[in-house]
């Protein structure tokens, strides 16, 4: 059987896990977490970069470094995962979901600003797939209203927006290392921060609402509670399997791109002659590999063709349900069709994306949806 992922061992998690358990040290912030964090701020320019338990935390973190309260909104593609919406829900805020593009299923950059009111607060653009959103245009709309810009870069690991790399470009950004992803920790998220005036305040929301940080570099002679936060960081086993990952990053990022590469080359005809969309790519934006999608021209064919390959032993997947149609939130949502948020619910279907996918898979995969 073809799974639809398999997380990638790099073969040094176990050593560096042992390293970790072994240092008298396994609880967060030693070692291995500050090596994965300086990892991020010298590679993309971070000003500060702080690993968390999930891509959750990381984007709650951000929800209580924007001051979101009762009767914020906050922008954001409806066509995203519950953790996007959900680390702002919590503060009480309200969600304003926007629509994807026709051929993207990112955020609609051109629909943003009629969203915008005297209550809005934040954008959340979502870089699909690791395909940038186009930034110039949300953070001159945010520059214009004052608001702040958090990059939800869950997929978005090593993909870059006019040679900046994504999350590097907003305000905030969290990123997400769990096993579907390019990098994986099994679970695992990073915060990053680009504007320094939430620096400290994030060590503190991150150490439980503590000055525990500045404890430790000597800069206050004792530590406490002095603000609101949780246990956001993850311990030293997640951290030390998170670099090892990070050590191979280059390699995992080629082999992914190839595998996509092959995907998008063998299709394409075959796509064309049947209705079928390929991944968008534009001009701005660069591919990381994090997926390979196809968008059926109906919910019909979609499923047709998830099982046809299921009765092969290939499993692929659909992915988001548009969430302003959510059992939760569709009440609370105002009433708008985003029909382009909803064609994609219906109709793209997720190929088989991992690192030691081979060819000969690939071929079968190709194979099978190309041949009647």
């Amino acid at each position: 059987m073809i799974p639809f992922n398999k997380p990638y061992l790099t073969g040094k998690e176990m050593h560096y896990i042992y390293q970790a358990v072994y240092s008298g040290k396994i609880s967060g912030n030693g070692m291995f977490t500050q090596k994965c964090q300086k990892f991020f701020e010298e590679r993309f320019g971070f000003k500060k970069a702080l690993l968390t338990t999930s891509c959750t935390d990381a984007l709650e973190m951000c929800a209580i470094l924007a001051n979101i309260e009762p009767g914020d909104e906050i922008i954001m593609p409806s066509y995203t995962f519950v953790s996007t919406a959900l680390a702002f829900v919590r503060q009480g805020a309200k969600i304003v979901f926007a629509d994807s593009h026709t051929d993207h299923p990112g955020i609609d950059e051109t629909n943003i600003e009629e969203l915008i009111t005297s209550k809005t607060k934040t954008i959340v653009p979502v870089h699909y797939a690791g395909v940038a959103c186009d930034m110039d245009k949300i953070m001159a709309l945010a520059n214009k209203y004052n608001l702040l810009v958090i990059e939800d870069a869950a997929q978005a690991i090593e993909s870059f927006y006019k040679g900046r790399p994504l999350g590097s470009i907003g305000h905030l950004a969290a990123f997400s290392f769990h096993e579907t992803k390019n990098i994986n920790a099994g679970e695992g998220g990073l915060l990053a921060i680009n504007d320094e005036r939430f620096i400290n305040r994030a060590e503190i929301i991150w150490e439980k609402g503590t000055n525990r940080s500045e404890f430790f570099r000597g800069e206050v002679n004792k530590y406490g509670w002095v603000d609101t936060g949780s246990s956001f960081l993850p311990s030293e086993i997640i951290a030390a399997y998170l670099w090892a990952q990070l050590e191979n990053l280059d390699d995992i990022q080629k082999q992914r791109t190839k595998i996509w590469n092959k995907y998008n080359k063998g299709l394409m005809i075959w796509a064309s002659e049947n209705g079928i969309k390929l991944p968008l790519v534009p001009d701005y934006s660069t591919n990381n590999g994090h997926m390979y999608y196809l968008v059926c021209k109906s919910l019909e064919q979609r499923d047709e063709l998830i099982l046809k390959l299921k009765k092969n032993d290939i499993l692929a997947v659909f992915h988001y349900l548009s969430l302003h149609n959510s059992e939760y939130y569709h009440e609370k949502h105002d009433g708008r069709i985003l029909k382009n948020s909803d064609r994609f619910s219906n109709c793209l279907l997720r190929l088989p994306m991992y690192y030691e996918l081979d060819e000969k898979q690939i071929d079968a995969i190709i194979n099978l949806l190309i041949n009647d």
